[in-house]
């Protein structure tokens, strides 16, 4: 009788219950080492260097700068000459940039040029794409901000929150 009370003590032994509640701690494992690629790969995603690009009010949207085959010539603040993640000097600029275009039925290229680059240095870049047979260039620019709320009318009336 012995073995038999051993297997009834088995039978009734049943499993726990199941806990119901949500572990989070992986999720924000998950979510962690997804922040942090992107923000390692997200600065690798910018084309061409780094510059603070001329603000304009009214600037006209370049979609085909966005395109991976591009030709990007950007001139930095200290004067240094760029094409794509490249540093060229200004003599070897024109042949390079003819090699690119060499191809192509749009001869069109895009220029940066930083802020306070100065002015002779952009000029000089510019002449070197003409001679590379650039037949359309695109000066890239950025959205001036205005200081004011966009689509403010200053001399509107606001009307009582009441109403």
């Amino acid at each position: 009788m012995v073995g038999m009370e051993d297997s009834e003590s088995m039978l009734r032994h049943t499993a726990p219950q199941a806990v119901s509640d949500i572990n989070v701690t992986p999720m924000v494992d998950v979510m962690l080492v997804l922040l942090i690629i992107f923000m390692v790969i997200t600065p690798m995603l910018s084309k061409g260097v780094p510059i603070d690009l001329v603000k304009t009010r009214n600037p006209i949207a370049m979609q085909a700068a966005d395109r991976t085959d591009a030709v990007l010539v950007s001139v930095t603040r200290d004067g240094k000459t760029y094409l794509g993640r490249d540093q060229v000097a200004a003599d070897q600029l024109a042949p390079k940039v003819k090699d690119m275009l060499s191809n192509r039925t749009d001869k069109e290229c895009f220029l940066k040029a930083d802020t306070r680059a100065k002015y002779q240095v952009v000029l000089d870049v510019v002449t070197n794409l003409q001679a590379a047979g650039v037949d359309q260039l695109g000066l890239l620019t950025e959205q001036m901000q205005d200081a004011r709320r966009p689509n403010a009318d200053p001399n509107q009336k606001k009307s009582p929150s009441g109403d």
